[in-house]
């Protein structure tokens, strides 16, 4: 599936044993014949998956997971089952749950969001966790919950996929500064603050104007979200900086007493757009000792190309907007005056927006190693990782679903990384500063809310 969320959102297979005894094989034949790497160099990736961890730190958990086409141990048509991650031997991943106002639902849609909003995007949650949960319920042979960096190592030992859950969005906790323990005893152990639109704890790096949103309302962090750094830090809970606006992150790095993390995001020297970051923003993150985990998305690696930024400058003209400065208001909505138009004509121009958009050819693994050489040329190999985005608009040809990720290291030995730091950027990074943020926590507050690993409610 690669319909973004942001375009919904603003508009029995081979047994798991079979199709991980038959992953070397089958990632070998997609490289012969459409990936040109050397056969020395496919060889080396394939042995390399063999015995090294590897970890994709952002893929959604779609509400319809699970459904016809979609179950989660089939090869079927998303981009991420336990099927396909065997064939690719990716050892585990950050599950997202997710929620955010579903302003297209209902009749007359698009809407502005109500205080009623929040309730669904709490729903969205509830979810999207008992999802994950009836996965490991009900292939316990194949999968279990990491809730440290010991049992993602343990549960690799063992043949399994480790999930991660991670949370992505405050919006659906409102003020709630409780939430944050309840979902850290369910076994959260990433939460990034923001989205798409400003909430109650962080500006955005992408505030919308249909939601009245005005760019930095809170200057960065609200005093709510100042209080959540404290609180994430004292539970041991990862600090996903992704989707922040600027001065949002800058307090984090002030506040903060463990590492943080970007989740998934691109350096802002490929694409000059606010959702990247800048070279200041991923300084901050390596100072912190953290990771900027690099995103396989197309349109945050590489600029739009001319034949899509004229059909969205005839779009502009259109709804009477002035020319584009800059790519920010080409990827979004974005244009201030839209705070004060009436919804259909917003519903209208969005889904125009975002029809062109998807259009965009996608790129391939050079940009996206591209980006992460870049990277790694500004932090260091010991602060950057790797992620997709996958079932939010993420992929890059050659890098499609959890079963190609050999080819993301085929790319990197091309280039001449090492062994030793490929296995940085696969896992060995995240799990570095996952470690630190737990040893950094409070231990009062850990006892206080050790998570349910046998409970799943």
């Amino acid at each position: 599936m690669t319909k973004t969320r942001s375009r919904k959102a603003l508009y029995i297979g081979l047994p798991l044993a079979l199709v991980a005894a038959l992953g070397g094989a089958a990632g070998y034949y997609f490289w012969k014949q459409d990936g040109g790497y050397p056969r020395a160099i496919v060889q080396q990736a394939n042995d390399l998956h063999e015995h090294m961890l590897s970890f994709d730190s952002h893929v959604t958990v779609p509400l319809g997971y699970g459904s016809t086409g979609y179950e989660a141990d089939k090869d079927g048509h998303g981009q991420f089952d336990l099927a396909k991650a065997a064939k690719g031997r990716l050892s585990g991943a950050a599950l997202t749950i997710f929620g955010w106002p579903e302003l297209w639902n209902g009749p007359n849609a698009p809407h502005r969001p109500t205080p009623g909003f929040i309730d669904e995007a709490r729903n969205q949650q509830e979810v999207r966790y008992k999802i994950i949960s009836g996965i490991v319920r009900d292939f316990p042979n194949q999968v279990g919950i990491a809730y440290t960096p010991d049992d993602f190592r343990r549960l690799n030992g063992e043949g399994k996929f480790a999930i991660f859950i991670s949370m992505l969005n405050a919006y659906p906790l409102g003020s709630d500064l409780s939430q944050l323990d309840l979902w850290t005893k369910r076994g959260m152990r990433m939460f990034g603050f923001s989205y798409t639109g400003n909430n109650a704890w962080a500006d955005s790096s992408r505030p919308l104007p249909f939601f009245n949103d005005t760019p930095d309302a809170f200057g960065g962090l609200s005093p709510l979200g100042e209080q959540a750094v404290k609180r994430l830090n004292d539970l041991g809970v990862i600090i996903d900086v992704s989707q922040m606006s600027t001065q949002a992150l800058e307090d984090v790095a002030r506040l903060s007493r463990a590492p943080f993390v970007a989740s998934h995001s691109a350096p802002r020297a490929l694409v000059d757009i606010p959702r990247n970051l800048s070279d200041k923003e991923m300084q901050l993150i390596k100072d912190s000792g953290g990771v900027l985990q690099v995103v396989a998305f197309t349109t945050y690696l590489k600029p739009l190309s001319k034949p899509t930024l004229e059909k969205l400058e005839a779009l502009r003209a259109r709804f009477d907007l002035q020319p584009l400065q800059g790519l920010t208001n080409a990827l979004m909505p974005g244009d201030p005056i839209i705070a004060i138009w009436p919804e259909a004509r917003f519903g209208e121009y969005a889904s125009s927006l975002y029809a062109i958009v998807d259009e965009e050819p996608r790129a391939g693994l050079k940009e996206y190693v591209d980006a992460i050489d870049y990277a790694v040329k500004k932090m260091g190999i010991d602060h950057v990782g790797i992620s997709s985005d996958f079932n939010d608009g993420g992929g890059v040809t050659g890098f499609m679903n959890v079963g190609e990720i050999r080819n993301v290291t085929a790319e990197l030995l091309t280039r001449g990384y090492s062994e030793t730091d490929i296995a940085k950027l696969w896992a060995g990074n995240f799990l570095r500063v996952w470690g630190q943020v737990q040893k950094a926590a409070n231990p009062v507050a850990q006892l206080a809310n050790t998570a349910q690993e046998t409970r799943h409610d």
